[in-house]
């Protein structure tokens, strides 16, 4: 499953950036207020777990990687969650592909709200869920993290999981 999302997601960049027009780093330039490295604010009791946004490919793409820590608790052991997400830009737009350790594979369009806001929202599929991840940049430094679902066939987000980082 692993190796298939990789060859996918391979290939799918390769045929983006083969059609990335030249000012694809101007559709990026809004993002960049995310960049850098962030350790989550006042997690619940023993949970541990950050972030970082780097720029690359020429300044054409984004990558995140984060993480989270779960201490053993209530009989259940403890755990980690990886995942990873590249931004992209296809034709004249902001596309971002989302996988984890748990095996989701997330699509995403990415919505720029001028420079101190981004939202994530899926593809509507009938039969699936879909999500809205929001980053907002605080006047305080802080960055606040929203992820949020609707039940398959609705655009009712509903909130799932809120979060505040600063820059470590």
């Amino acid at each position: 499953m692993v190796v298939r999302t990789v060859a996918i997601l391979t290939f799918s960049l390769l045929l983006a950036f083969s059609a990335a027009p030249v000012h694809a780093d101007s559709l990026v330039a809004p993002l960049r207020f995310l960049l850098g490295e962030w350790e989550a604010l006042s997690p619940p009791s023993g949970e541990r777990g950050g972030f970082t946004f780097s720029i690359t490919v020429q300044d054409r793409v984004i990558v995140r990687t984060n993480y989270a820590e779960y201490p053993a608790r209530d009989g259940r052991p403890a755990s980690r969650h990886d995942d990873l997400m590249i931004v992209y830009v296809e034709g004249d737009r902001l596309n971002a592909l989302y996988v984890d350790s748990e095996e989701h594979v997330i699509r995403y369009a990415v919505q720029p709200h001028g420079d101190r806001e981004v939202v994530f929202v899926s593809e509507s599929k009938a039969s699936e869920p879909r999500y809205r991840l929001t980053y907002t940049a605080s006047a305080d430094g802080t960055l606040i993290g929203r992820f949020e679902i609707a039940a398959p066939g609705t655009d009712a987000f509903k909130s799932y999981l809120s979060w505040t980082a600063r820059r470590r």
